[in-house]
């Protein structure tokens, strides 16, 4: 047995053969393959397969298809997308703001509550997060009945308690949009505090203790230490709920239907619409690469404003 030791300790590494471990670290690739072809198979394809149907005729009418331009002239001379372009960017814009105010104040009531050790943080924790488990679908339904015009609509009846007139919360274009804004923030805020959360949990004590000493005054704090200490949290949040609003069209096609007219119809809803309704599979692809190339641009603007590693040290 000695013998059998001393000449595996006298081979090369690569050639002792030291079970899985020897055999993952001569040839690492051979067990990242499978992973690899199971997400080609579930992402990489899919993407692909949209950009083929996109320079395609196809609809979901006919089995027959064949390459052409056409349907890129089609979207893009559509009357309508640059109405809906507009709409999406107020959608996103205001939702994107919306929550990460919200959940960053959340996320501070949170911390500064559990530091003093008051009672009911966990569950101001867990209402918030009741909102965000909510499935889309129920979340417009949840805020159509709340903004309903009707005599028992809750937002209007309490308005009528405070002897103001009723709005018109979904019927007109302008609180229509509103309302959507509303919705999606009041269900997204939930990410936001929960990343935010981690964020200030992780900013050293110290800091606090040195703004003390030098005399700052709670605004100073939040503005030069935990504003500078939270950057990287606040931008890759940004990046994750533009990228998750971008493709929200179940609580909107709940709430409002994209109504009244296309007020709150965004590209996502005009996407869903263009494939399930008109029955274009090509103008849908179409327009889901747009979504994509605008959510990539989007990200790449965001990651600019990420401190590099150099920054860091």
């Amino acid at each position: 047995m000695s013998t059998t030791r001393a000449v595996i300790a006298a081979m090369p590494r690569r050639q002792r053969g030291l079970g899985l471990a020897g055999r993952i670290d001569t040839n690492p690739f051979a067990w990242l393959a499978p992973a690899v072809l199971l997400l080609a198979a579930f992402y990489l394809y899919p993407i692909i397969d949209v950009f083929r149907l996109s320079l395609t005729n196809a609809t979901l009418l006919s089995a027959e298809e064949r390459y052409t331009l056409d349907t890129l002239y089609a979207m893009l001379g559509n009357a309508a997308l640059g109405d809906i372009l507009l709409t999406t960017f107020v959608f996103c814009a205001a939702s994107v703001i919306g929550q990460q105010a919200v959940g960053f104040g959340i996320a501070l009531v949170v911390v500064r509550g559990e530091r003093r050790r008051l009672p009911g943080m966990t569950v101001i924790r867990t209402i918030v997060l009741i909102a965000w488990v909510i499935p889309g679908i129920a979340n417009g339904l949840i805020w159509q009945m709340l903004f309903s015009e009707a005599p028992f609509g809750a937002v209007n009846s309490v308005l009528r308690l405070m002897h103001v007139a009723p709005v018109a919360w979904l019927s007109d274009p302008a609180t229509a949009m509103i309302s959507a804004i509303i919705s999606n923030v009041w269900r997204g805020t939930a990410f936001s505090m929960i990343v935010f959360y981690a964020a200030l949990k992780g900013i050293d004590p110290t800091l606090y203790e040195a703004a003390n000493v030098d005399g700052a005054n709670a605004w100073q704090k939040f503005r030069f230490v935990t504003l500078p200490m939270m950057r990287s949290a606040i931008l890759v949040n940004s990046i994750l709920i533009t990228i998750q609003t971008l493709n929200t069209f179940d609580a909107i096609i709940s709430l409002t239907g994209g109504g009244p007219g296309r007020a709150t119809e965004v590209l996502s809803l005009f996407t869903y619409n263009t494939v399930f309704r008109n029955y274009d599979l090509a103008g849908g692809s179409m327009l889901s690469v747009l979504m994509l190339a605008i959510s990539l641009a989007l990200a790449l603007f965001y990651a600019a404003f990420l401190p590099r590693w150099e920054d860091r040290t």
